[in-house]
């Protein structure tokens, strides 16, 4: 075999990755992250999800419509939890962040009124894959800042543990679940999930994985297409690389539209997990790198009400109150506006939504309903009993 002189081997040598840029980002109920940027020469600030569950970079049709840009009609179709739907495109576009531009993306166009409904934050688009493909990408959740840096050679930190996933387009992540049975599975690594575990109703099924007697709670989920139902209870243990969770909340839902690729993959691991890691995303490099944070030992959210709440044109609004819940049992009603929770009435819906997050409290809220002002109390119980 001929060996390659010194000079010839120099040429293969990666250079090292080299720092670009480090913007802060802000996290919301379920650690998602909302990071800011500019869509070309437009002088508007937007806020978009980083999504390692997003295939692309996408924009809401909204945002398209007030910034008067006309996207151009596709065939190509996009899925989530709850439908699928055809998208148009804005192609050929920049994205502006502080200290870096990044051209030659194509946006494709969907309604993501849901998620500022949910989040009580605007949501103008999400970057995914066409983004995080170009660069290495470090979320640091202990300083709220990510740092983008060039493709090449990086030394990782000495802590922490080196993840090899599959990356095409969608990061997919084997990992270990114990209940009644311990299942090694795939998952969707989705850092724009504000969940522990989502499992597919197929997986759960097959697989016997959860405890038979174990209580599990109705609960309402958004995400692309809608609302849908799923189920909320507890798997005894996750196990991502060397890092053991236990009691960790899990969800369960019917996935009609093969979200997850059963039975390639049993589900999806959300940010309420990887929130407790610093994770370098290595797309170019084909790794993820995690090392637990200050973050690693917070307690999970085990509360439960059966309440969803939504900001609707600036007030608090109740959505779904599942039925035999403690929301159901307070008198709760869909569509009652909330005044304030606890007396605290500045119509912060993630303040709201974390006042409803201690098992065992009795929250009080004042509603205006029909014109009429009540007050309810709600107690909320706890996933683990």
């Amino acid at each position: 075999m001929q060996r390659l002189s010194g000079r010839a081997q120099e040429e293969f040598i990666e250079p090292p990755s080299k720092f670009i840029t480090s913007i802060p980002f802000i996290q919301l109920t379920g650690g998602i992250v909302i990071m800011q940027a500019k869509l070309d020469n437009i002088a508007d600030t937007l806020n978009f999800i980083l999504d390692t569950g997003s295939s692309g970079i996408s924009l809401d049709s909204t945002t398209a419509d007030y910034l008067k840009l006309k996207p151009s009609p596709s065939n190509r179709t996009i899925r989530g939890i709850a439908g699928i739907r055809n998208v148009s495109f804005l192609y050929n576009r920049s994205l502006r962040l502080p200290g870096l531009s990044i051209d030659s993306l194509n946006f494709h166009i969907n309604d993501y009124s849901i998620l500022t409904t949910v989040y009580g934050e605007r949501i103008d688009g999400i970057i995914g894959y066409a983004v995080l493909s170009r660069y290495i990408v470090k979320l640091d959740y202990d300083s709220s800042r990510i740092t983008f840096a060039s493709p090449g050679t990086i030394r990782y930190p000495r802590a922490g543990y080196l993840l090899k996933p599959n990356i095409s387009q969608l990061v997919t992540q084997p990992m270990r679940v114990r209940d009644a049975r311990t299942i090694n599975s795939r998952f969707l690594f989705d850092l724009g999930a504000g969940l522990c575990v989502l499992f597919s109703r197929d997986f759960i099924d097959d697989s016997s994985l959860l405890d038979k007697k174990r209580k599990r709670w109705q609960k309402e989920g958004e995400g692309l297409g809608g609302k849908i139902d799923m189920e909320l209870t507890i798997v005894k243990e996750v196990k991502l690389g060397p890092y053991k969770f236990r009691n960790v909340p899990a969800f369960i839902f019917d996935d009609v539209y093969n979200v997850t690729s059963y039975p390639q993959m049993g589900g999806l691991l959300g940010n309420d997990i990887m929130r407790r890691f610093n994770v370098i995303l290595n797309y170019p490099g084909g790794d993820i790198f995690i090392t637990p944070n200050s973050h690693f030992t917070d307690l999970f959210d085990y509360s439960y009400t059966g309440l969803e709440l939504y900001l609707v044109e600036g007030n608090v609004i109740v959505g779904d109150v599942a039925p035999g819940s403690p929301a159901e049992a307070s008198g709760l009603k869909e569509g009652d506006e909330v005044i304030a929770v606890n007396k605290v009435f500045n119509q912060s819906l993630n303040q709201y939504k974390i006042a409803l997050q201690t098992p065992n409290e009795r929250v009080k809220l004042i509603i205006r309903r029909n014109g009429v002002v009540e007050e309810r109390e709600v107690r909320v119980r706890s996933i683990l009993h």
